[in-house]
């Protein structure tokens, strides 16, 4: 299938759930996309949640609980046999109704929060899975379209004074505060938006991975409107 995915070479697009979980990253492909169009009102189901916090759990509880339309039962079931697709493939999917994230303020000349570009890191072989049903959607980026933030060397300095100890424990100081999973968009560099309904993998940080880790940020969310968020 023809889309604006296809000539991106970072990213392999695939049909079905069997190929997105069974396809292996390889060269500069850190991501893979199961293309989909989704039918059913998935907005009904959003508006008929409740918001307890900044970032709302929904258990299969809730969405049994809703009350919808026809429409919004289409888009009902489609979560639920993504959501147990993806536990019986062995991870463990979180429904997120999600206002907002948690901002990073506390440096001014480096964020660390999933606004910024950056990659996950895992100490055992596993992928990132998500998919946006409503709401603003993440972006990714190839690594040669940025830089990571630690080796641009006014970031750099000013971390080795934060960090004011032996020169020997500064790579350690980045890695335990995460300042090395976040990266800086080159100038021309032209984010590609994950879009709504299709299910991503995306390549992360650990000792087995072939690939180098897909380097992707959460989107500014859209005022007044909330993300229906599937993630593990």
């Amino acid at each position: 299938m023809k889309n604006s995915f296809s000539d991106t070479p970072q990213i392999e697009v695939v049909s079905t759930f069997s190929e997105l979980v069974n396809s292996n990253f390889q060269g500069e492909m850190n991501a893979i996309c199961w293309n989909r169009e989704l039918v059913g009102d998935f907005k009904e189901i959003l508006a008929k949640l409740e918001l307890k916090e900044n970032i709302t759990e929904v258990s299969i509880e809730d969405l049994l609980a809703l009350k919808l339309s026809e429409e919004g039962n289409l888009a009902k079931e489609i979560i639920l046999k993504d959501i147990q697709r993806l536990t019986d493939f062995g991870a463990s999917p979180t429904l997120n109704l999600l206002k907002s994230y948690e901002r990073d303020e506390e440096l001014d000349f480096i964020s660390t929060d999933v606004y910024s570009f950056h990659v996950d890191r895992s100490p055992i072989e596993t992928d990132t899975f998500l998919c946006t049903y409503h709401g603003a959607a993440s972006d990714i980026l190839p690594h040669d379209q940025v830089e990571q933030k630690i080796l641009i060397p006014e970031i750099r300095g000013k971390l080795k004074e934060l960090h004011d100890g032996p020169e020997a424990e500064f790579e350690t100081f980045l890695e335990e505060y995460f300042f090395d999973l976040h990266y800086q968009p080159k100038p021309n560099a032209k984010p590609v938006n994950l879009g709504l309904g299709h299910l991503w993998r995306l390549a992360v940080d650990h000792p087995t991975q072939q690939t180098l880790p897909c380097v992707h940020r959460a989107p500014v969310e859209k005022d007044g409107e909330y993300r229906l968020l599937l993630i593990c």
